[in-house]
């Protein structure tokens, strides 16, 4: 049995069990988020929502917020000795897939 949702502009295909780092939630570390189904099967059928799929949800369990791996952007302009460097750290919330039903 297996699920795709969506969270943060992204979707993402789940089982149960699975720990998957998604966008940043509004939540605390151990809290439980419920995410809407977009798509589910159950081994011999196949359900599509439009674009949800009534009645089906999965449930997480927050696992962790934090930050990714620091990436560095460097900016250059020739001719202008002009040269900066930018770092960004993605914030993200790390969850357990703990049950889905539908």
């Amino acid at each position: 049995m297996f699920a795709i949702i969506k969270t943060g502009g992204k979707q993402y295909k789940v089982n149960e069990g699975d720990i998957i780092f998604v966008e940043k939630l509004d939540v605390n570390e151990g809290e439980t988020v419920t995410f809407d189904v977009m798509a589910l099967s159950t081994g011999d059928e196949f359900k599509v929502g439009a674009p949800t799929v009534e009645g089906a949800k999965v449930e997480a369990n927050v696992v962790k917020n934090g930050k990714g791996k620091k990436l560095y952007i460097l900016k250059y302009k020739p001719k202008k000795n002009e040269k900066k460097k930018i770092g960004h750290r993605q914030p993200y919330t790390k969850v357990q897939i703990t049950k889905i039903s539908g």
